[in-house]
């Protein structure tokens, strides 16, 4: 069933075309992710949508008999109320019901004559109070509000306290608990940490209704959309599949554009030589194809070069000069704000080691303090406890979230200016050209720049510092998608030391050499990228609840007692008898096997792996495979294939033997 569908829809302001004969469907329980580089239109084709503004030509439908929720970017939610008046009204029919429900059941004990009618009618309210979902809402609006960061003491606080991030989370939690069937939402991750994303996932995978959202985080909308909507030039590209099967197939479908412009282009000048031949003979005859040549080549209708590099920021990070080995050490680290009952500890216990070469990734909640750790590193702020030794040449460069760090009052160029005296306006300009300010752009002021030009900007102004080692708080946040892949691949290219804090998790699976979880236990480091930082995390909870945290052996705290297997145990915990020792000594003797065994399988599979890539690489080689393009194609597949899944094997080797 379709529920949204629409028809060269067109977008202009003014002379400048946003959106060009845009047409789509899209049927009852899609899920849909509208992506594209900023200001290609995806916000304009939302606010079209919900109906906030007109269409220059074209059409659309949505069903009539359907609701629709809309969450903008920047909410602007104001309010008097407190934040539970706000919920409240969002559930205001049921306080109604109950009370007609009680109203019925009373006057059908004081009227016998119409009892049944009273009963009768009370019992059809019932039957819709209860599927409406009137006996589970108020423990709903409590999960959805505290999944959301909101606890009971935030009850009764006024709306207009709350910070823009608090309100943009409201708003959503508002959203989900109206449950419309269609939910408009634009840049629905922004202001969220990584444990509220990850609910956030899991609810809209159960949600029963359409999903419309924008969104650059491409973890979240590999996680949560099952149809990518592109938009490109000013036209929009239809994937049927998550972010990383669009990332494929545009690759491809962009691979097949080229070799057709291409084809066209040769086509084109093979064309163009032959009118000039013609021409060149100067008998009637030759004028009149050349004629006819020239006017089929009008009418050709033309491929446009895909994939334009003028629209792709161009971004390298280099290093003035090498910083030593040992790059940043901390020991016991605290950091704490106020005095007395005022007094607030961040962190406390801290300790780190950074070297030459690591990319490493700070995680953990809102709240626990990790700009505040990577400002006491570079030295703006002092710890509370603790101290930090900086290794020998290390010249920090350091990109802030907020970029407090521009100048509001400068131009783009004088920004530049400022900081960078030797270079001339010729060639600032063209430093500014790659981070796509071109033209009359280089003169507007940094306050009226975007967020994600801001953030361009920060990063030029990072890539010419030539810093060994970047200290980066959330550098992605205001990147559109090819920006951040442009960015990402500068970091891992670049041969210094990174320190940086991100909720980007597809950024966190590419970048980070190990990941630091910072927390109000302190500071948890997991060898890796995101996923493997998940799966250890899982693993490790699990392994606490069920008492056999591996992190606790060896340690004796407080109140512990060694029984006569000479296993750790609480003093209030009652000892094993000798039939329960040897239960539990034979499962922790078949668990050893097992792990054995599938240590064994894995170094086998390594080293037949291992095997046929030289195998390979001997037979690539040899002169007959060198001269055979299908063969050198198929061997260097092989060769790829191999690779990733002799890098996957050593990685659970290494879980095994960590």
């Amino acid at each position: 069933m379709i529920v949204v569908s629409a028809k060269d829809l067109t977008k202009a302001y003014g002379t400048d075309i946003i959106l060009d004969r845009v047409s789509f469907h899209i049927n009852k329980g899609d899920r849909v992710g509208i992506i594209g580089v900023n200001g290609a239109g995806k916000t304009t084709l939302l606010r079209m949508l919900t109906g906030e503004i007109p269409c220059e030509d074209g059409e659309f439908f949505i069903s009539g008999n359907l609701r629709t929720g809309y969450l903008k970017q920047d909410t602007g939610f104001e309010s008097e109320n407190t934040l539970m008046e706000e919920v409240n009204r969002v559930f205001a029919h049921f306080p109604e019901m109950e009370e007609e429900m009680e109203r019925l059941l009373k006057e059908a004990g004081e009227d016998p004559d119409r009892s049944s009618e009273k009963l009768e009618r009370y019992q059809l309210i019932h039957d819709q109070y209860e599927w409406m979902g009137g006996y589970s809402y108020q423990s709903e609006i409590r999960g959805i509000l505290s999944s959301m960061g909101f606890d009971e003491s935030t009850y009764d606080k006024k709306i207009a306290a709350f910070s823009g991030g608090e309100r943009t989370r409201l708003a959503l939690a508002l959203l989900l608990l109206e449950k419309p069937d269609i939910l408009f939402l634009d840049e629905p991750t922004n202001h969220l940490d990584i444990g509220t994303l990850r609910w956030l996932e899991q609810y809209l995978k159960g949600y029963r209704g359409t999903i419309i959202l924008v969104s650059h985080d491409r973890y979240f909308l590999d996680q949560t959309v099952t149809r990518i909507f592109e938009i490109e030039n000013r036209r929009l590209n239809i994937y049927e599949g998550g972010y990383s099967f669009y990332a494929t197939e545009r690759r491809a479908r962009r691979e097949a554009e080229l070799r057709l412009y291409e084809k066209q282009q040769k086509e084109i000048a093979r064309q163009e030589d032959m009118i000039r031949r013609f021409k060149q003979r100067g008998t009637e005859k030759l004028a009149k194809r050349a004629a006819s040549r020239e006017k089929r080549l009008e009418q050709m209708e033309r491929i446009d070069r895909p994939d334009g590099s003028a629209g792709k920021m161009k971004i390298s990070f280099h290093q003035e000069y090498q910083s030593g080995r040992d790059v940043i050490h901390a020991e016991d680290l605290s950091k704490s704000f106020g005095y007395g009952s005022r007094r607030k500890d961040l962190f406390s216990g801290i300790s780190l080691d950074v070297r030459r070469g690591e990319r490493v990734c700070v995680v953990g909640d809102n709240g626990t303090g990790k700009t505040t750790l990577l400002r006491i590193l570079m030295g703006d702020l002092e710890a509370s406890g603790g101290r930090v030794r900086i290794g020998h040449n290390v010249l920090f460069g350091y990109y802030d979230q907020g970029q407090l760090l521009l100048n509001p009052a400068n131009t783009v160029i004088g920004e530049l200016q400022d900081a960078y005296h030797l270079y001339t306006e010729g060639e600032l300009r063209n430093i500014l050209g790659r981070f796509l300010f071109r033209g009359e752009q280089v003169f507007l002021t940094v306050g009226s720049l975007s967020g994600g030009e801001k953030a361009r900007l920060a990063l030029l102004k990072l890539m010419m510092s030539g810093a060994n080692v970047l200290v980066l708080d959330e550098p992605t946040n205001h990147l559109d998608i090819e920006s951040k892949e442009v960015f990402e691949d500068a970091l891992l290219d670049f041969p210094g030391t990174c320190v940086i804090v991100s909720h980007d998790r597809y950024f966190l699976n590419r970048i980070p050499t190990r990941i630091l979880e910072l927390s109000s236990d302190g500071l948890a480091e997991y060898l890796g990228g995101y996923d493997y930082y998940v799966e250890k995390k899982q693993r490790q909870e699990q392994e606490t609840a069920s008492g056999r945290n591996p992190a606790l052996a060896g340690q004796r705290g407080a109140g512990s007692v060694l029984d006569g297997n000479g296993e750790i145990r609480n003093e209030d915990e009652p000892a094993l008898d000798s039939a329960a020792r040897r239960k539990l000594q034979k499962e922790k003797e078949a668990e050893e096997r097992r792990l054995r065994r599938k240590r064994e399988a894995l170094e086998q599979s390594i080293g037949e792996l291992e095997a046929e890539l030289k195998e390979i690489e001997e037979q690539l080689a040899l002169p007959e495979v060198m001269t055979d393009p299908a063969r050198l194609e198929e061997l260097g597949g092989r060769m790829e294939s191999r690779r990733a899944e002799l890098d996957e094997t050593y990685e659970k080797w290494l879980e095994l033997n960590e």
